[in-house]
């Protein structure tokens, strides 16, 4: 059955690359290595690898990058330092207008 990875690097000015492939260790050369020069990695090497998860299927492993990539940084350091308990309380709403939070003032 063929694997599908989710991945995120951190790269040399600390910012966050998510991205997704078939092939992890042939793609994360390829950053590494600079091969695209028109990639978002090309001038933030080194980088290093610090989450990847897999998917069997592609369709998830492509919705699961588009919902990382809208993430916050603190969201992606949460999955990044296993703390996925924490991703509820990153995600809340905190707006003063918000349904929990109004006050109808």
């Amino acid at each position: 059955m063929k694997q599908y990875y989710v991945y995120i690097l951190k790269c040399s000015d600390n910012s966050y690359y998510t991205g997704m492939t078939n092939n992890i260790e042939r793609r994360l050369n390829e950053h590494i290595l600079g091969l695209n020069k028109e990639c978002y990695t090309f001038d933030k090497r080194p980088l290093e690898l610090v989450f990847y998860t897999e998917f069997n299927e592609v369709n998830q492993a492509i919705s699961f990058e588009k919902q990382v990539k809208g993430w916050s940084r603190k969201k992606k350091e949460a999955i990044i330092n296993d703390k996925g308990e924490d991703l509820k309380r990153l995600s809340a709403c905190l707006n003063e207008t918000a349904h929990k939070n109004y006050s109808g003032k």
